[in-house]
Formats: structure tokens, C-alpha cells, sequence
């Protein structure tokens, strides 16, 4: 991954991307900020949480359609077993994606994962287990998010190196046929 954004380019969707960091960015810093002015862990837990879950709803169901065009769901179907679904825009919509749009939405995505995680080993350390109570659910929450998304890409590329194969194959015989019936 390049750790630059992609120069030249502006975001295509701002407000997308500012909500996209938004529930990231508040739910991390009220986690960390919320021991100077809170004394309930209640409370902590409650708002932590809940932005995290405002976070997790916006990527899934927000800017990850809007910024990268991908979307994911899981379901159960009739046997009791997990279905992952995915969901991708046609290739030439996915080729028009926003450069920078789709690295602020990958890069936010792992780093709140990273943050989460340090965040996990600081509660560890201090031997705080209520406190790791909600790091854990929000690192979860965040985890799934970019098992789905990464799972989901994974199947548009298979999508589109099928796509690429069925082309060529049907340009080959269509050339193959074309060849044989002048002669």
C-alpha cells in the first residue's frame, strides 16, 4: 500500500469521507480523553461503544459503497450456516473510484484496527479488565469490518480476472469463426 495519498486529486466525496473519520475519531478519542472528565465506566462504556457502533454501521453500509464501491453482509441461510455476501460495482465504475477517497477509506479502516489493538495492550498491561471489556467490542467491531471489506475486494478481483478471462475467450473463438467462414 502507498502511504501517500495520491497527489493532484480531491476527494470526491468529503462529507462521505469526514463522517467516514468521524465516528473513528470520536470514538478513539472520548476512549482516551473520557478518564479526565468521566468517572463512570458505565458511561464510558455506553458512548464508546455506541460510537463504535455508529462507525461500524457508517463503513458497512456508507462509505465503503460510496468511496470503494464495495459492500458485505452476513446472513444465515436455511441450514443454519453463514453466508458471507458481497456485493461490488461493475468494473468500469470500480476503474472511475476516487484515488484518494479509496486510500482514506483503507488506511482510517487498519489504523483504527491498530489503534484498538494498542489500546487492548495498554488495558492488558495495567491490568484493567473492564476497560479491555470495551477496547475488545470496539476492536471487534473494527475487525469485521475489514475482514468483510478485504473479503469482498478479494471476490471483485476473482469477478473481474473471470470477467477478463470469458472476454478473451469469447474475442478468440468469435476471431476463430470469423477466420474459418471466409475461407
Amino acid at each position: 500500500m502507498d502511504f501517500n495519498p495520491p497527489a493532484g486529486e480531491d476527494y470526491a466525496h468529503p462529507q462521505i469521507c469526514f463522517f467516514h473519520v468521524l465516528f473513528k475519531a470520536a470514538a478513539l478519542a472520548f476512549y482516551i480523553l473520557s478518564a479526565l472528565f468521566v468517572d463512570s465506566f458505565v458511561i464510558i462504556f455506553v458512548i464508546t461503544v455506541l460510537l463504535a457502533a455508529f462507525d461500524f454501521w457508517v463503513v458497512k453500509n456508507v462509505s465503503g459503497r460510496i468511496l470503494v464501491g464495495l459492500r458485505w453482509w452476513n446472513e444465515i441461510d436455511d441450514n443454519g450456516e453463514s453466508v458471507w455476501r458481497f456485493e461490488c460495482l461493475d468494473q468500469e465504475s470500480m476503474a472511475r473510484m476516487n484515488k484518494k477517497d479509496s486510500w482514506l477509506f483503507w488506511w482510517t479502516l487498519y489504523l483504527t484496527a491498530v489503534a484498538w489493538f494498542f489500546l487492548a495492550i495498554f488495558s492488558l498491561i495495567r491490568f484493567q479488565a473492564d476497560y479491555l471489556l470495551v477496547v475488545g467490542v470496539c476492536l471487534t467491531l473494527s475487525v469485521a469490518n475489514i475482514v468483510g471489506f478485504t473479503r469482498c475486494r478479494k471476490d471483485a478481483k476473482k469477478q473481474l480476472q473471470a470477467f477478463a478471462a470469458q472476454t478473451l475467450t469469447s474475442r478468440f473463438s468469435s476471431t476463430l469463426q470469423s477466420a474459418f467462414s471466409v475461407v
